[in-house]
C-alpha cells in the first residue's frame, strides 16, 4: 500500500511520509528524515476500504530505521489500534 501518511512525534513538527507496507500489527514508511528507534509517534493515514476512504489514527512505536535510497525506511508497531481501526484494516487486507 503506497499512500501519503503523517508521522507526529512529540516535540517535533509533523512529517509527511509515504507508506511502503502495512500489516495487522504495524506499518513501514519512507521518511525524508531519520526517526529514532523506540520513539512513540502518532500515525495518520487513509485506507481505501470497500469503495470509500477510511482515516486511521494510531499510536505506534518505531522498531527500525534504515537508510534506503536517500530516504529512511521506518517500521512502526501499532500500540493501541482501536477496534474500529482493526476492523477497517482487516477489511482492507482481505
Amino acid at each position: 500500500m503506497k499512500v501519503k501518511a503523517v508521522v507526529v512525534v512529540d516535540g517535533f513538527a509533523p512529517v509527511t511520509v509515504r507508506t511502503v507496507d502495512i500489516g495487522s500489527s504495524g506499518i513501514c514508511v519512507m521518511s525524508p528524515d531519520p526517526i529514532q528507534v523506540g520513539v512513540d509517534a502518532l500515525l495518520r493515514f487513509n485506507l481505501p476500504v470497500e469503495g470509500s476512504v477510511t482515516a486511521i489514527e494510531v499510536r505506534s512505536r518505531a522498531s527500525y530505521c534504515i537508510l534506503s535510497h536517500g530516504d529512511f525506511k521506518v517500521g512502526f508497531n501499532f500500540l493501541n489500534l482501536s477496534l474500529s481501526g482493526m476492523t477497517q484494516l482487516a477489511k482492507f487486507m482481505r
